[in-house]
């Protein structure tokens, strides 16, 4: 699919610099893009990669003298990223499903309600009582349980696996494997267990007594709010009586779990590998840095950011920038990691000073 530079600046909301109708079928990177290709050249680090190639368009930094860089048209930009945002979602075309088209293979409950234009692919599985919005898509081997509301224009990769009762918003994008309303881990024994003596305790199990695993079940479902997307194998389990919830416009990254009872806001960004134990709550627009960790019924205030790796324990505060392990303010952990660097040269200016002292105590006795 040909697009013109004009279209494009269209979709930013920039002016066309030159020839805007000229046009392109891809996006390449500025040293390696061809003569019907659109160059990204958005910063002045890339000016030189620029003439390396034989780009005749090129989206460039606010300020950008493109006449001088040879090029035949150009679109300025102030925030790299924003426009990155806005250029690839232009030329993206998205999975071909095809308009409502339902392939023969697939499984649905006679009790379903299909929306308008709904597409669902090969093998997929449709439970009794769902409810899909119009525009859905559906890809191959996709299993929706009964009793689940999908809402309009949802987007779901092959392999995902929805459970019963879940409701989702509008505009849903789930990447392939998630796994979304599965039972949340939660089990109890008989008498206190040792984990629970360890907890209370900070460290004493006393006698421990052999005894099993009994499984509280998961009555709750999930409510997903509207433009929210996950990521590839991202799970998200069921609530315990009341749903686990995220909020509108959350974005959660592959490989994420989410346990059972968890309420997360809106607008957050959760990234890979993060880990949330049952019933904490998050506010909005918190960022989880990629291998976070979140302890069971804990409150994450709004507009909180988390570093990579950061191990959260305790009540933070709206606001806070956390790092480590367990979390402090990021400029506190900055500060005792480098202290932390600092020991092996100060344990040998130790040890020099330690030698010196001694030396000076065995000359006064000399002098005695």
């Amino acid at each position: 699919m040909m697009f013109t530079l004009q279209e494009i600046a269209d979709t930013l909301g920039r002016p066309v610099l030159g020839d805007g109708s000229l046009t392109f079928n891809r996006a390449a990177e500025p040293s390696s893009a061809g003569v019907d290709d659109l160059a990204l050249a958005m910063s002045p680090a890339y000016a030189e990669a620029l003439t390396q190639g034989r780009a005749r368009a090129a989206i460039l930094w606010d300020g950008a003298d493109w006449q001088a860089m040879g090029l035949a048209g150009a679109v300025t930009v102030p925030r790299a990223r924003l426009a990155m945002a806005g250029i690839t979602s232009a030329l993206d075309p998205g999975p071909d499903m095809g308009v409502g088209v339902i392939h023969p293979t697939a499984m649905i409950d006679e009790s379903a309600t299909l929306g308008a234009n709904v597409s669902i692919g090969a093998y997929a599985i449709i439970g009794a009582n769902v409810t899909l919005g119009d525009g859905a898509r559906l890809g191959s081997h996709v299993t929706v349980a009964n009793d689940t509301h999908i809402g309009t224009d949802a987007l779901i990769h092959p392999r995902v696996t929805i459970g019963s009762g879940v409701t989702i918003g509008d505009r849903f994008v789930c990447q392939p494997g998630a796994v979304i309303g599965g039972d949340g881990f939660s089990f109890v024994t008989e008498q206190e267990s040792g984990v629970e003596k360890a907890r209370r305790s900070l460290g004493d199990q006393g006698d421990v007594v052999e005894q099993p695993w009994v499984r509280i079940h998961s009555l709750g479902s999930v409510t997903i709010g509207d433009d929210v997307e996950v990521g590839a194998n991202a799970t998200i389990d069921k609530g315990t009586v009341a749903d686990t919830r995220v909020g509108r416009g959350t974005k959660i990254d592959n490989l994420v779990h989410i346990g059972h009872n968890n309420r997360i806001g809106e607008d957050c960004l959760i990234c890979g590998q993060v880990g949330m134990a049952g019933g904490s709550t998050i506010g909005n627009r918190v960022v989880l840095g990629g291998q976070c960790g979140v302890n069971d019924n804990i409150t994450i205030g709004d507009d909180v950011v988390a570093g990579g790796a950061t191990k959260i324990f305790t009540r933070v505060a709206s606001g806070s920038v956390i790092l480590g392990y367990p979390a402090v303010k990021m400029d506190a952990h900055v500060a005792s990691y480098k202290a932390i660097r600092r020991l092996p040269r100060m344990a040998e200016q130790l040890a020099d000073l330690r030698k010196t002292v001694a030396n000076l105590v065995q000359g006064r006795g000399h002098e005695d």
